[in-house]
């Protein structure tokens, strides 16, 4: 397996906060913020959340850093923190509100996908897509957004997810073809109001 030099140099750096260097830490945290809080953003729906779940992440990660055995494992157990702290979140937010309605819709992938100067079409395929997104299971969701939207690869998501191979691989297939079903029923529907 070839491994790129990007993921060497998180190695390297994860080697280096184990070693207690805080210069390292924060280089590691630049390197690495942007897309977790990305996650974060899918799973809570909220800016604001996804900011105090990436807090409560980074002081697991710091405190239990030492403790990873294998730095080339960093980012399948990174986003499985994110995803713990982002499930605490959902449940803390329908013990407090009583809403389970706004938990589900909370939870659901509602990151922003940026764009110069968006066409209306391309406005209208986006906001199709995700409709289609949050029409799926959470499971389904997860695993779709990890491996098209983070580029993560099937053996490190079922790491992250703490799942079987086998299992990521049948939660993609029937996410691409509920997803695929949802979007052309979106399709024909638009076709016949339109």
């Amino acid at each position: 397996m070839d491994r790129s030099s990007d993921a060497i140099y998180d190695e390297w750096l994860i080697l280096r906060c184990q070693d207690g260097e805080v210069e390292a830490l924060e280089e590691l945290v630049g390197r690495w913020q942007p897309r977790l809080a990305r996650h974060a953003l899918r799973l809570t729906g909220r800016h604001e959340a996804a900011g105090d779940v990436m807090q409560e992440a980074w002081l697991a990660m710091v405190r239990g850093i030492g403790r990873l055995r294998d730095p080339a494992g960093f980012p399948a157990w990174a986003y499985r923190i994110v995803g713990h702290k982002c499930a605490d979140w959902v449940r803390r937010r329908v013990r407090e509100r009583g809403l389970e309605a706004e938990a589900v819709a909370a939870a659901s992938v509602n990151g922003r996908m940026e764009a110069e100067e968006p066409d209306a079409e391309r406005t209208d395929d986006i906001a199709r897509l995700r409709a289609g997104l949050k029409r799926l299971p959470h499971e389904q969701r997860i695993v779709l957004t990890l491996h098209y939207l983070e580029a993560m690869a099937v053996a490190d998501i079922a790491q992250c997810l703490d799942v079987a191979v086998g299992t990521v691989k049948s939660r993609l297939h029937h996410a691409r073809h509920r997803l695929k079903e949802s979007l052309e029923r979106m399709e024909r529907n638009h076709e016949r109001t339109g």
